[in-house]
């Protein structure tokens, strides 16, 4: 299945990062570990960094899954910490690159549009320009401390760093989030 080559793929690429950074890690390193054609590679992504964006997706997708069925936001942050934490040398590789498949910029695009997509479902209406502005900032400033966070060593606990992003939140922000049963 193309997924599961997607996922072989990724675990190669992990591997990759425990010896060279994400610059120096080549298409054919990647398939030489999992041994698989550059073709299939291909087939399937971009570049190197399109596999480590793909890839960041399924964590963001299962960290946050159960987000708006019932669990707050709080609940959503521990889990995408601690997925984070376990998968720490993949998120410090791919978040130490500085070039334009930045996973930081690929982050911010991920959960921005997932925080507007859950208020849109939840309300039935989309933000306003300034309550956009709001949460753009929010998710800006978020990616920022996670990173801080990881290549800091992870001092805080997935619940203090989870606590901490909340407190952080704009009022008018925080308080749609109540009205919405996510805060």
């Amino acid at each position: 299945m193309k997924s599961d080559i997607k996922y072989k793929l990724a675990e190669s690429m992990k591997t990759c990062m425990k010896n060279t950074s994400v610059e120096n890690i080549t298409v054919k390193q990647i398939v030489d570990v999992c041994g698989v054609s550059r073709q299939s590679f291909y087939r399937n992504f971009i570049d190197k960094y399109d596999l480590i964006n793909w890839y960041f997706d399924r964590l963001l997708e299962q960290s946050f899954k159960e987000m708006g069925q019932g669990e707050t936001i709080r609940e959503g942050l521990i889990k995408k910490f601690a997925y984070i934490k376990q998968e720490r040398l993949f998120f410090s590789a791919g978040f130490k690159g500085d070039d334009q498949n930045n996973l930081k910029d690929h982050d911010f695009i991920m959960i921005y549009e997932f925080y507007c997509d859950l208020i849109r479902k939840k309300t039935g209406e989309n933000l306003d320009k300034h309550m956009r502005k709001l949460l753009e900032m929010y998710c800006q400033a978020s990616i920022y401390m996670t990173v801080q966070w990881l290549m800091k060593g992870m001092k805080e606990s997935e619940e203090e760093l989870a606590d901490l992003m909340i407190d952080a939140m704009p009022d008018m922000l925080h308080k749609l989030f109540k009205e919405i049963e996510l805060a």
